[in-house]
C-alpha cells in the first residue's frame, strides 16, 4: 500500500476528473478497502476540499466548487499548459495583464525544480495586430457584467459608443446570447430588440448600464452553432452558413507551392509546372479580385462572369489613378 501522502494525491487528482466516482471505483483504483476510502476523503475535507458524497445503492463522491480555494493539484502538462496561457495573458496588455503577472509568478514559486525548469524553457508572447495599440482594451467588470447577463438569460441595457474612450453613446436593448472572441477581440452575439435581428457588438464599445432587464426566453440562433455564425456574420452572410457570399476561381500562372504559401483558407490546386488553380471566397467581388491581385501573378481564367466583370472595374479605376496621379502629392 502506498504511503497517505501519496494515495491523498492520486485520490484528488481522480477526484478532480469532472465525473462522480463510487466508493468502490475509487478503492480498486488505490487499491485499498473502501473504509480507507472514506477516510482519506475526509482528510481531504479537512484541507478545506469540497467532497460531496453521492446517495445511491453503492454511493459515489464528486469534488464540488466551494466558497474557499484549497491547495490545487496540477500534473506536469497542466503546469506546463497553465504557465503558457498566463504568459499570454500577461503579454497582452488587458487589464488582467498585471494579475496574469502575479498568478505567474506565484506558481512559479510553488513549482518543484524539475518543473520549473521546464516551464522556463517555455517563453510565449502574445504579438497583437499592429493597429491594436489604438483600441482600448476591454474593462474587467464589463466582461464580467455581460458574462452575468447572458447566463441568468437577462435583458442587457448599454450605451454603444463608436468611439471606446468614450463614456456615453447609443442606447440598446438587447438578449444577451454568447460572448465571444474573433480574432483578439471581445463581441458579444446578442438580438437587438429594437431592430428585431441579430447583432455582434464588440464589447469594448459596450457600456452597460443598470438594472438589467427582465428575463427572456432564449431565441435559436441561426444555424445553430455560435462558431458559425460569427464567422458567417463577418464573412457577410447572414449567419446560418460559413460560406462566403462571393466565391470564384482563376488559374494563376505561378507555381502552387509559392500561392499556398499566402493562400489563407484559399483552395490551390498545381496544373503545371507553373500554373495554379485557386479557388476563394470574399465578402464582395471588389474584394475577391483585389485578394487575387496580390498574388502578382497573370491571370488565365476567371469564373464566375461577377469576377472578371470586378476585374475589369478594378482595372479601369487603377488606369485612371494611374493617369490622373502622376506628379500629385
Amino acid at each position: 500500500m502506498r504511503k497517505t501522502s501519496s494515495r491523498l494525491l492520486t485520490l484528488l487528482s481522480l477526484l478532480q476528473t469532472p465525473r462522480d466516482w463510487s466508493g468502490s471505483e475509487l478503492a480498486q483504483r488505490l487499491d485499498v478497502t473502501a473504509r480507507t476510502v472514506r477516510r482519506d476523503v475526509d482528510r481531504l475535507r479537512e484541507l478545506g476540499y469540497p467532497i460531496r458524497a453521492l446517495k445511491g445503492p453503492a454511493g459515489g463522491y464528486r469534488l464540488a466548487a466551494g466558497t474557499h480555494l484549497p491547495p490545487l493539484l496540477f500534473d506536469d502538462a497542466q503546469a506546463i499548459a497553465l504557465t503558457v496561457a498566463l504568459q499570454t495573458a500577461a503579454s497582452e496588455g488587458t487589464p488582467l495583464a498585471d494579475d496574469a503577472a502575479r498568478t505567474l509568478a506565484t506558481l512559479r514559486q510553488v513549482l518543484p525544480p524539475r518543473l520549473r525548469q521546464r516551464v522556463d524553457l517555455v517563453q510565449a508572447t502574445a504579438v497583437r495586430p499592429s493597429d491594436s495599440g489604438a483600441q482600448a482594451p476591454v474593462d474587467g467588470q464589463t466582461l464580467a457584467d455581460i458574462s452575468r447577463a447572458v447566463r441568468a438569460g437577462e435583458e442587457l441595457r448599454f450605451d454603444y459608443v463608436q468611439d471606446p474612450g468614450a463614456l456615453t453613446g447609443q442606447p440598446r436593448r438587447v438578449e444577451p446570447h454568447h460572448l465571444v472572441i474573433w480574432h483578439g477581440r471581445w463581441y458579444l452575439v446578442a438580438w437587438d430588440l429594437d431592430r428585431a435581428d441579430w447583432r455582434t457588438f464588440r464589447a469594448d464599445r459596450i457600456r452597460p448600464r443598470t438594472p438589467a432587464g427582465p428575463r427572456f426566453t432564449p431565441r435559436a440562433l441561426p444555424g445553430g452553432d455560435v462558431s458559425d455564425f460569427v464567422t458567417g456574420r463577418f464573412r457577410g452572410t447572414d449567419g446560418t452558413t460559413t460560406a462566403w457570399p462571393c466565391r470564384g476561381e482563376v488559374i494563376l500562372r505561378r507555381p502552387a507551392a509559392e500561392v499556398a504559401a499566402f493562400a489563407g483558407d484559399a483552395v490551390v490546386e498545381p496544373v503545371a509546372a507553373d500554373r495554379c488553380r485557386l479557388t476563394l471566397g470574399s465578402w464582395s467581388w471588389t474584394g475577391l479580385a483585389a485578394a487575387i491581385a496580390r498574388f502578382d501573378a497573370d491571370i488565365e481564367a476567371v469564373t464566375p462572369p461577377e469576377l472578371a466583370a470586378a476585374f475589369a472595374r478594378i482595372a479601369t479605376r487603377f488606369a485612371t489613378a494611374a493617369e490622373g496621379g502622376t506628379g500629385r502629392p
